[in-house]
This record gives C-alpha cells, structure tokens and sequence, in this order.
C-alpha cells in the first residue's frame, strides 16, 4: 500500500537511516506547524483537549493531552531502554509525548512553560502545573538530528482542542516506524487514538508505535512492519528469531519505543488505577509482537479524571465485572483499536 501524506511524503518503507553528521534545529530557521496527519479520532471527553505540531525539516513532532482540571495518574514503564520525563508521578495536568529520543524532552519544558505563563506566572503550591512526558527514537527513520524542543512543545499545547485527535504521521508518530527486524523490512507507522464510551463511563486511548515488533489485527494478520520487499508480504518475527538461532536470519535493531495514553473518568482508588494501568499496558502485546522487549522503552500513562462510579448492579457475569478487572478488559481492546489505528 503506498500513501502520501499531509506534507507530500509517500510510501510506507522507511529510507536507509544515516545516523549523521546530519542538519540540526541551529542549521533551519524552525517553525512550528500543525500536524493534522491522515485523519481525525473523534471523542466527546469534556476536560481532555489534544493537540499537535510539527517541524517539517525532521520531520519531527509532539503530541500533548492536556487536563486542564488535572488528573490522577500511574506510569507503567517496561522495556530495556525507557526515556521519561515526570514532574509528579502520580498527578498531572498535561502528558507530552515526542520524537527525538532523549533530545525531544525539552518540548516538555515547553509545555510547562506555556501552563505557567497561563496561570500569570504565579508559582504558589496550587498553582503548579505538572507534566509527565515519554519519547520515542525516530532518528532511524530520517536523516537529520532535527529534535522537538520547548518551541514545539509550548506550540502543541497552544494548537490542542477538545474532540478531535489527530492520527497515522502525525505529532510524535510522525516518523514512527514499526518491525525493525531488518531496516530493509521497517515500515513507518504513527500514532493512533480510540474512544468507546458505555453509559456514562467514557476511555480514550492513544499509542504511538515505534516498537521492534510489528502491528498485528486481531485476526492475526501483520498489517505493518517486517515487511520482505522481495515477496511484498509480511509475517510475525518470531519466524525469523528461529532462523537467526538457527544462524540464517536478521538481526533486530535498536531504536524502538512505544508511548501511550490511557484516560477514563472512573473513579478508582490508587491501586486499582495501578491494576487497570498494569492491565492494558500488558494486553497490548496482542496487538504489538513482539512487546516490551530489551529494545524497547514502553511507557504507558493511565489518569482517572475521578468523575462517575462503576456500576453497582450484579450483571448476569457476577459482580466481578463490574470492578476495574472488568474495565481493564474493555479498555484493553480500546487500546487494540489505537494500536491498529496508527497504522492508517
């Protein structure tokens, strides 16, 4: 499948990474630009706004979920290689994801900025703003060290709204790649969001998928990433771990990261917030094979905007669906339809 997208760039295999010598942010006059993607995930969530940028010359970006109320929050990190940013671990007002691998923490000093600069600068106990932001090495799929920074950060939360999240090479996907077990089988991926809202229990989740491992359907078809461009195909990599072990196969490469964001309005207490964190970020390997691997640096933040109770009425399963296991289980295949919709 070749596509083209918002800024003119087509297809899905990703070029030969260079690594450098290669044009940094002081070698372009950078401005930060919307970054629309290839389409919109609608969400009717009162409180969480969304919002994205880009610099082109990377191309490189950021994506911001704001709460403006705040929210409660768990981090759940797993993989050999995490590159995090936190000012309260268990509280935030804002999550930046980026690209730029550990240069792209600085957009969350923007982000910061910006939340500051709107309370009037004032710096009372309460009137501090906390940000927590993951990234994700993208290098390997362009050719210069172009990386987010407090510019781009402070202008992706000036551009997020309500309603509308923004998918496949935008923000922080924008130079995602997925199935790094060979570079000439990676496939350039994004960043993905889904919404389901049941009653008055609403979860929105986003993912953007830069992992080793490739995007699989829930069928059990690859549908990015490991691709053979000689047969046009795809398959799952263990395949080819079992050729390697039997010393014909690839070797998997480094640079991989896959960052999400999980928000309910649940009101849970602080372990059950954990549980439903640890829930859906293990489910996600059903979608992402392999996951969580040494290669990796997988964070997923899970906040509670604390707004409705889970219900309370036996349903004809027990009661036992109707705790946070139950939640974690919806929420878990909300997360699946991300995964598979990063791969627009």
């Amino acid at each position: 499948m070749t596509t083209t997208d918002h800024t003119g760039r087509s297809g899905r295999t990703i070029p030969a990474p260079s690594f450098g010598p290669a044009k940094s942010n002081d070698d372009f006059h950078l401005v930060p630009r919307p970054s629309p993607g290839q389409g919109t995930v609608a969400f009717d969530f009162p409180g969480v706004e969304v919002g994205t940028a880009e610099y082109p010359e990377g191309p490189t970006g950021t994506t911001v979920v704001h709460v403006p109320a705040g929210a409660r929050m768990f981090i759940d990190e797993r993989g050999g290689a995490i590159g995090l940013s936190y000012g309260d671990k268990q509280y935030a007002h804002a999550i930046c994801l980026s690209g730029g691998s550990l240069y792209g923490l600085g957009a969350c000093a923007g982000v910061a900025d910006e939340l500051r600069t709107r309370v009037d600068n004032r710096v009372g106990w309460n009137d501090l703003k906390c940000v927590s932001g993951a990234i994700i090495y993208d290098f390997a799929a362009r050719d210069t060290a172009v990386v987010p920074d407090a510019a781009l950060g402070r202008a992706a939360l000036r551009m997020a709204e309500p309603g509308r999240f923004p998918v496949g090479r935008a923000g922080a996907g924008i130079s995602a790649s997925v199935g790094k077990i060979d570079w000439s089988r990676c496939e350039f991926a994004g960043q993905g969001a889904a919404f389901r809202q049941i009653g008055d229990i609403k979860i929105l989740a986003a993912t953007v998928v830069n992992a080793v491992g490739v995007i699989v359907d829930r069928d059990g078809t690859v549908v990015r990433g490991n691709h053979d461009p000689a047969t046009g195909t795809r398959r799952l990599p263990h395949l080819d771990y079992q050729d390697a072990f039997a010393g014909d196969g690839p070797t998997t490469m480094h640079g991989n990261t896959t960052i999400s964001v999980l928000i309910t309005n649940v009101r849970l207490d602080d372990r059950a917030l954990e549980q439903l964190g640890r829930q859906v970020h293990g489910s996600m390997h059903r979608g992402i094979q392999p996951f969580h691997t040494n290669l990796d640096g997988d964070t997923l933040f899970t906040l509670t905007t604390d707004e409705v109770d889970l219900p309370t009425t036996p349903s004809r399963i027990g009661a036992s669906a109707l705790n946070s296991a139950g939640l974690g289980s919806v929420a878990a295949e909300v997360m699946w339809d991300a995964i598979l919709c990063s791969a627009r």
